[in-house]
C-alpha cells in the first residue's frame, strides 16, 4: 500500500504532536460547553467519542483519496458559543442538539452550492498569509510566555528545538517534544492521576428542536465555525500548496456533524493550527508524502475515540506549559513562512500588516472571531487604496 511507503517518522511525529496540541488546547472548553448544557459526566466521554469520531474519519478518508494532508478538527470557538449560551440556563440539551444539526445543515449547504470556496477565491494571497500569520503567531508568543511560569521545562525545549534545527532539523519536533517531556518527568509534573481506566459509551440524545434555540446556538456556531476555523484552515491549506476540494470536504464536515450531532458532535471543520503541523516541511520536505501525516492523526482521534476517557487524562497529564511550548516552536517555520508572503508585495504591505496584527489581536465582535475581522479589515484597506486621490478629482 502507497501510505505505508509514504509514512516516515517526521510524519507520525508530526500527527501526534497535532493530536497533543489539538485536543489539549482545547478540551476543557469542550467540557465547559456540555456542562453548561446540562450533559452528565456519561454525555460528555460521549461528546469526545463523538467529536474524535468526526476528527479521525475526516482526516483519513479525504487524506487518502486526495494523498493531500487534509486536517480537521471540532470548532473550539464553537464550543465557546455553546458554553456561554448554555449559562444563560434557557436551554436543555436536548434544544441545543436540535441546533447542532441545524448548524450542520447550513454548512453542508455552503458545501454543495460551492458558496464558501467561491468566496475563498477571492481572496489576495497577501492577506491570506497574512491571517496564517497571525492566527499562528499567538502559538508562537505563548511558547515564549510560558517561560515565566514553567522556565524548567520550556528552556530545555528551546535547547533542544535550536539544537534539533541545526543537526536534524527533520526529526526537530520530535526532539523537542522528548525534552520537554523528560523535563516534566524530572521534576515530577506529569500527572497520571488525571487518567481513568474506562472505554467510552456513546449516549444518545434526542433533539429538540425549536427556533429560540436554533437562534440563540445553531446560528452563532454555524457563523464562527466558517469564519472563524473553515476560513483560516482552508487558507493554511492553500498557503502550503494544496488544492483541496474546499466545498466536498465542507460538505463532509457538515453531513457527519449532523449524524454525530445527537452523540455530542456538534461542529467539525478545517483545522487551522494542528493543520499547519502537518503540512509544514517540518512534517516532511516532500510535499506529496505530509499527507500520511494527517492519517496518523486521524488514526490517532479514532483511538482517542474509543479510549476517550483515558487518553484525555494522558494528554491532561502533561503540564500546560509542555503544550504551550511544543505547539509554539512547531510553528515557529509556518508563522515565519507566512509574514514571509504577506509582506512580499509592497503594494498590498500596509493591507497584510493590517490583517495580521486584527488577527493576532484575538478581538471578538458580534460573537465572530478575529480571523474574520482580520481579513475584512485588510480587505477594506486594499478598497481604500483603490479610491481616488482628492487632487485627482
Amino acid at each position: 500500500m502507497q501510505f505505508f511507503r509514504d509514512v516516515s517518522l517526521s510524519t507520525i511525529v508530526a500527527g501526534l504532536v497535532a493530536v497533543l496540541v489539538g485536543f489539549t488546547s482545547s478540551i476543557a472548553l469542550v467540557f465547559q460547553a456540555a456542562q453548561s448544557l446540562g450533559a452528565s459526566s456519561a454525555q460528555i466521554t460521549s461528546w469526545v467519542w463523538a467529536l474524535c469520531m468526526g476528527v479521525g474519519l475526516c482526516c483519513i478518508v479525504p487524506s487518502l483519496w486526495l494523498r493531500q494532508p487534509v486536517m480537521v478538527a471540532w470548532s473550539t470557538p464553537g464550543a465557546a458559543v455553546l458554553a456561554a449560551g448554555g449559562a444563560a440556563g434557557q436551554f436543555g440539551l436536548e434544544q441545543a442538539v436540535g441546533a447542532f444539526i441545524g448548524s450542520a445543515v447550513l454548512i453542508l449547504l455552503c458545501g454543495v452550492t460551492g458558496i464558501f470556496e467561491r468566496l475563498m477565491t477571492r481572496i489576495p494571497v497577501a492577506l491570506a498569509s497574512a491571517l496564517l500569520a497571525g492566527v499562528l503567531a499567538k502559538f508562537g508568543m505563548d511558547a515564549f510566555g510560558a517561560a515565566a511560569s514553567g522556565p524548567a521545562i520550556v528552556l530545555p525545549m528551546l535547547a533542544a528545538y535550536i539544537l534539533g534545527k541545526h543537526y536534524h532539523p527533520r526529526y526537530v519536533v520530535l526532539w523537542t517534544l522528548v525534552a520537554g517531556i523528560a523535563a516534566a518527568a524530572l521534576q515530577g509534573q506529569l500527572h497520571w492521576e488525571q487518567v481513568q481506566w474506562t472505554l467510552a459509551t456513546p449516549q444518545w440524545t434526542t433533539p429538540v428542536f425549536t427556533w429560540q434555540a436554533f437562534v440563540s446556538l445553531g446560528l452563532p456556531l454555524f457563523v464562527v465555525t466558517m469564519a472563524s476555523q473553515n476560513l483560516p484552515g482552508v487558507i493554511v491549506m492553500r498557503s502550503a500548496g494544496y488544492a483541496v476540494p474546499v466545498s466536498g470536504i465542507v460538505s463532509l464536515t457538515g453531513a457527519l456533524s449532523a449524524v454525530l450531532a445527537p452523540f455530542g458532535g456538534y461542529a467539525i471543520n478545517f483545522a487551522a493550527i494542528t493543520a499547519a503541523l502537518c503540512t509544514g516541511t517540518e512534517a516532511h520536505p516532500d510535499p506529496a508524502r505530509r499527507y500520511t501525516a494527517a492519517v496518523v492523526c486521524g488514526v490517532a482521534y479514532l483511538i482517542l475515540g474509543v479510549y476517550a476517557a483515558v487518553v484525555t487524562g494522558l494528554l491532561l497529564a502533561f503540564p500546560k506549559e509542555l503544550v504551550l511550548a511544543i505547539a509554539g516552536f512547531a510553528l515557529l517555520a509556518s508563522i515565519a513562512g507566512g509574514l514571509h508572503a504577506a509582506l512580499a508585495d509592497a503594494r498590498q504591505r500596509e493591507a497584510a500588516i493590517v490583517t495580521f496584527l486584527v488577527t493576532l489581536s484575538g478581538v471578538t465582535l458580534l460573537g465572530v472571531g478575529s480571523a474574520f475581522w482580520g481579513v475584512a479589515a485588510g480587505a477594506a484597506v486594499l478598497l481604500a487604496q483603490k479610491l481616488p486621490q482628492w487632487n485627482k478629482i
